[in-house]
């Protein structure tokens, strides 16, 4: 299936805007392989990675460290850079993404795309969580293009979030648009925020669910959608 780049929904007041369809990181590299090159526009406009930047050497020094030590001097740099990816789904627009794909279909089995890598970050200590989520639904006359969920999924991910508001966000979207019979969404996570800090719970993994239509109101619906995401 061809797949297309996706939207960005963003306001001029923005100050990490980027032009409607422009990539806002481009991946040329990973680690650090990527600090020969120059900053490149429309991975973050200057303010946005000034701003972000000049904030990351306030943290250093907060918590004891040297900017201007050698193994920290492009640290803010990498950082601005690595927020502006990890944040990119504020800027795109998930149902816009969605309706680019609906076809007319009389299908109207349930459609299930399961372990959909997901990595984001708890909006109430910055820290990563990550795991798998299932996405299915039944259509009613129109089906989507199956990378979108996976790409609806992503988008709601690239945000500071909670567990429990990213799977209902991700049932929603799925429904505003294609009006389905029904929607289930489940997401299964580690939050590091659980296991580096805190309680300190190495192997405890959260699990969410959010449904609508037949998979509330129908227990062999629900049943196959829970047993089909074990398999």
């Amino acid at each position: 299936m061809k797949q297309e780049k996706t939207a960005s929904a963003t306001s001029e007041n923005n100050p990490m805007h980027t032009p409607i369809n422009t990539p806002l990181f481009t991946g040329r590299g990973t680690c650090c392989d990527d600090d020969e090159y120059p900053l490149d526009p429309q991975e973050l406009c200057p303010e946005a990675h000034a701003a972000l930047s000049a904030s990351v050497s306030t943290m250093l020094e907060s918590v004891g460290e040297d900017p201007m030590r050698e193994g920290l001097l492009k640290t803010p740099e990498r950082v601005a850079r690595s927020l502006a990816f990890l944040t990119r789904g504020y800027r795109q627009d998930p149902e816009e993404m969605l309706k680019k794909a609906v076809f007319t279909e009389s299908y109207d089995e349930m459609v299930l795309v399961r372990d959909i890598d997901i990595f984001s970050m708890c909006e109430h200590h910055m820290l990563p969580f990550f795991g798998k989520a299932h996405v299915a639904y039944i259509p009613d006359g129109k089906i989507v293009g199956l990378s979108k969920l996976a790409r609806v999924v992503e988008v709601f991910a690239r945000r500071l979030q909670v567990q429990e508001r990213l799977t209902q966000q991700i049932r929603d979207a799925i429904q505003d648009v294609l009006n389905p019979k029904g929607v289930g969404v489940v997401i299964e996570a580690k939050h590091m925020c659980m296991v580096m800090r805190g309680v300190e719970k190495l192997n405890s993994v959260t699990t969410t669910s959010a449904m609508s239509g037949q998979f509330i109101t129908s227990e062999s619906t629900r049943g196959e959608f829970l047993r089909l995401i074990r398999q």
